[in-house]
């Protein structure tokens, strides 16, 4: 009998330990995974009322740790009928507002004028559209695509001159010399000329005249525009090789043709 309730007690005691290794190593196990940065795809379930089994967890997947790209931002345009908000703040082609409304109403409005409904301010609240028609759209683009290209390009270095235009013969010479050499280092140049009252000198004469002389190796990336009252700019750079190629091909053919033209008037001198 005293052996009996020995065994029965070992055996009682053995039960008990196991079920606490199996609670301490079953809470060790899932505090380690929850400190993973990806879950297995197997992992030991504890269970403290049954042996401890494999369950199936999440699968792998990095998804989390991904790089989501840049969202790109949209072209400027026409959104169509794919309008994701319900209320809009809404300006008419005239540029005046016409408050916020539902974008049902605003595609009623766009219907009935046949306009056409422009993003202008999507961080705004409620975001900001424009009814514009297809020819101010257009205009703004170019508007928009002349502004990009008179920017200077992340590592391109721009110069700026200014002058008026009752700047003396010598002065001029001087500024396009210093204007050729920038061009040569590749540089942007851009040249903006004043109009002086006493002066009867035309500013796109002198634009005309300092792009002459850098022609071989110049050409305008913003033709010469009026920017204000008395006051026009333009934006010169360095001909790229086959713009340059380009170029000589054309003088070389307006040689050969004013050639041609010279020896056709000493031929009907000498043989009238």
């Amino acid at each position: 009998m005293t052996v009996f309730c020995v065994m029965k007690l070992l055996c009682q005691a053995t039960r008990n330990e196991n079920r606490y290794a199996k609670r301490f190593f079953g809470t060790l196990l899932t505090q380690t995974a929850r400190k993973r940065p990806f879950s297995p795809f197997w992992r030991v379930v504890p269970d403290p009322g049954k042996s401890t089994v494999l369950g199936l967890t999440q699968p792998f997947c990095t998804a989390e740790t991904s790089h989501k790209e840049p969202k790109r931002k949209a072209a400027f345009g026409s959104v169509g009928r794919r309008i994701p908000y319900r209320i809009l703040h809404v300006i008419n082609q005239d540029g005046e507002s016409l408050g916020n409304m539902h974008r049902a109403e605003a595609l009623k409005l766009m219907d009935q004028h046949n306009l056409k409904l422009v993003l202008l301010h999507e961080n705004a609240e409620p975001p900001v559209y424009r009814l514009m028609t297809g020819q101010q759209i257009h205009e703004e683009q170019l508007k928009r695509a002349e502004k990009k290209k008179s920017n200077p390009k992340p590592g391109m270095v721009q110069k700026e001159l200014s002058f008026s235009s009752a700047i003396a013969k010598n002065d001029l010479e001087t500024k396009t010399k210093q204007i050729t050499q920038w061009i040569e280092k590749k540089y942007h140049v851009k040249i903006t000329i004043r109009q002086a009252k006493d002066s009867n000198t035309d500013m796109f004469t002198l634009f005309d005249q300092i792009l002459e002389i850098v022609s071989e190796k110049a050409t305008y990336v913003s033709k010469p525009k009026v920017t204000r009252e008395g006051v026009s700019t333009c934006i010169l750079r360095h001909m790229s090789d086959k713009e340059l190629k380009a170029y000589q091909k054309m003088e070389k053919q307006k040689t050969g043709t004013v050639k041609d033209e010279n020896e056709d008037l000493k031929s009907n001198e000498l043989h009238p």
